[in-house]
């Protein structure tokens, strides 16, 4: 693998076999698959100054290695995602718990066992906690619509409570919406665990956190002779894509083409803007060996931000008298502003803008969209590598 920053003098795209269009998890993926599995010459164009995309992280003034677009705590069901990216990185067994304050109280969410006694007192709660039991069984979460539909009074308080203490401010925060635009679907999906686990991914048999950190995952995942990534290159000023064919400096490109970059971006939005929500990171180091008890603490009936995160909790990092904290505060996300694209807005009218923009590729034999941005959704790590994967096979199995 070669890293640069820039384009050499000479470049030439027809010289490689497949232009894959930003180095985050579903391009480096895909780089990686292609070259050791058909030979490709790969070329990786990524507009940032770093590889890694939104899971990029790097050691702050303080020494601290903080995840510099947001926290990324990795976990998946999936055994084949966690085989191939554990051929780049052991694993911590970093279990991910999260406490909510509750007007001054913390307590664990998912809602649990001892969330209720805390919430409501210990014979209340366990009360309350014995109906829940009796009704679904243990060890089990339970959306707050399936409990109203019990009509049961005892059922519906657990379920008002959870919506107003612990989901409805923090999303109208985290959306920018009023209780009436919140979608109803949304909201019963909210969880009660029935249970004593107060981890937060209480089932997923992968977890944990790269024992190097992220960027050195990817590092080694693009450490490849026949990989060459180029940084600060913005693909748009060398790739077009119009009826018939995608264009690479000019000439029509007869090579594979992944693009994971926002698809609107790529027309120039003559469309419209596909809406996302943003986030304000105000990183803070504190001269304090640890913060808060737990690595997220989110503020849900207080706060204009959502959630604190403190690193070292997370990433098992020993260092002595500081540590470095996070708190998000979301905002409309705006092109153009330095902003990043974080969460799809998931409505009607933005799904069929975005059907509109994908409209026009799909006929497209060699561009492939695919992550995040480039299939306006929204993915946790595994989920991108798993599409990723996906793509991969569909491209290595065309060039058997």
């Amino acid at each position: 693998m070669s890293i640069r920053t820039g384009l050499p003098e000479g470049f030439r795209a027809e010289d490689y076999d497949m232009v894959v269009v930003g180095a985050g998890y579903a391009g480096a993926v895909c780089a990686r698959r292609l070259a050791e599995g058909c030979g490709f010459k790969v070329c990786v164009l990524e507009r940032r100054d770093h590889i890694a995309g939104n899971a990029y992280d790097a050691y702050d003034d303080a020494g601290i290695l903080v995840h510099v677009y947001g926290p990324h705590i990795y976990h998946t069901f999936s055994e084949r995602v966690d085989q191939f990216l554990s051929r780049f990185t052991g694993w911590t067994d970093y279990q991910h718990r999260v406490l909510a304050d509750i007007h001054g109280t913390l307590m664990p969410v998912p809602f649990n066992h001892a969330s209720l006694k805390l919430a409501f007192g210990e014979e209340r709660g366990e009360e309350l906690y014995r109906k829940l039991v009796a009704a679904f069984g243990e060890n089990k979460k339970v959306p707050i619509m399936q409990l109203r539909e019990k009509n049961d009074p005892d059922l519906q308080e657990v379920a008002d409570y959870v919506y107003e203490n612990v989901f409805l401010y923090y999303t109208m925060k985290q959306w920018g919406k009023t209780p009436d635009e919140i979608d109803p679907s949304i909201t019963g999906r909210v969880p009660v665990f029935i249970g004593d686990d107060d981890r937060y991914f209480p089932a997923a048999p992968y977890q944990g956190m790269p024992e190097q950190g992220y960027t050195r995952m990817f590092e080694r995942m693009l450490d490849h002779d026949l990989i060459d990534v180029f940084l600060e290159v913005d693909a748009r000023d060398i790739l077009t894509v119009d009826d018939e064919h995608v264009t690479v400096q000019g000439k029509p490109y007869g090579g594979e083409v992944v693009y994971t970059g926002p698809l609107d971006e790529l027309f120039g939005c003559d469309l419209g803007d596909l809406p996302y929500r943003s986030l304000d990171m105000r990183f803070e180091t504190l001269d304090m060996d640890r913060f808060q008890p737990v690595g997220t603490v989110n503020y849900t009936t207080s706060e204009d931000f959502t959630r604190i995160t403190e690193f070292k909790i997370m990433t098992g990092q020993v260092k002595e008298g500081v540590t470095t904290i996070m708190r998000e505060y979301p905002q409309p996300y705006e092109r153009g502003r330095g902003m990043t694209p974080y969460y799809a807005i998931i409505e009607p009218q933005n799904e069929e803008l975005y059907r509109r923009y994908r409209d026009r590729v799909d006929h497209l034999t060699n561009f492939h969209p695919v992550g995040r941005l480039a299939e306006y959704r929204y993915y946790d790590m595994d989920g991108v590598t798993a599409s990723a994967l996906a793509l991969s096979d569909e491209l290595m199995a065309a060039h058997a």
